[in-house]
């Protein structure tokens, strides 16, 4: 019989017949994150292709699951608290990733302020935000962009890098762009810290261009490989 990889009910974590007796193997649990996008498209189809690839590998060790929430900054956050407050599962990690787009600053940096607000020693919250958008990251795999462009100049550029490829333009919600992106996976991460270096100190909303989505790719990388 196949062994299920959910972790144990919140609600059952004291029953004793949980605990594991003394001279049984302990069976290790995969660590469970959260991916919750603003998108309900573009983000969810990047992120199954990490999740598939995971899992091709990784199964037992590390579970992603993925809701695009259709919903944007402080209403998304609160939307991922709910569910995570509703959920069996014990979620290590709760990835917030949201675009800035031109939505408030106040709003935008405070997404950042209430992910460490509700992080406790059983969950952290992170907040993913891209200033402007997640095309920004996609961008960054072939290149390294210090420019503050408006998002929309993103999507010809991005066009631009794929044509290279032998692939046809960019568009929104396409699904293989983790396929694509896989091999740059190096150095989209040191181009994105690198941004994150030349910002240090500013607050997300004043943080142009960059992105933290290399946090999440980055602390899956072992199990990307």
């Amino acid at each position: 019989m196949a062994m299920s990889l959910k972790p144990p009910k919140k609600g059952d974590l004291k029953k004793s017949w949980l605990k594991p007796r003394r001279d049984t193997p302990k069976k290790i649990q995969p660590e469970y994150h959260l991916i919750t996008t603003e998108g309900i498209s573009t983000e969810p189809a990047y992120f199954q292709g990490v999740k598939n690839t995971i899992n091709s590998k990784y199964r037992g060790r590390v579970q992603l699951d993925i809701i695009g929430v259709g919903d944007n900054t402080l209403n998304l956050l609160q939307k991922v608290k709910q569910k995570v407050a509703k959920s069996s599962n014990i979620y290590k990690h709760v990835w917030i990733v949201y675009d800035t787009d031109d939505f408030p600053a106040q709003n935008i940096d405070k997404v950042v302020d209430l992910c460490h607000t509700y992080s406790n020693e059983e969950t952290t919250y992170h907040a993913l935000w891209s200033n402007q958008c997640i095309e920004l990251w996609f961008l960054l795999h072939f290149s390294f962009i210090h420019s503050d462009l408006h998002r929309q100049e993103y999507w010809a550029k991005l066009s631009s890098c794929l044509a290279k490829l032998n692939t046809s333009e960019y568009k929104k919600n396409r699904s293989d762009m983790y396929q694509l992106l896989e091999p740059y996976m190096e150095q989209v991460i040191s181009n994105a810290k690198k941004l994150a270096n030349i910002n240090k100190g500013k607050k997300a909303s004043q943080f142009t261009p960059g992105t933290e989505v290399y946090r999440l790719i980055e602390k899956l990388l072992p199990s990307l490989k």
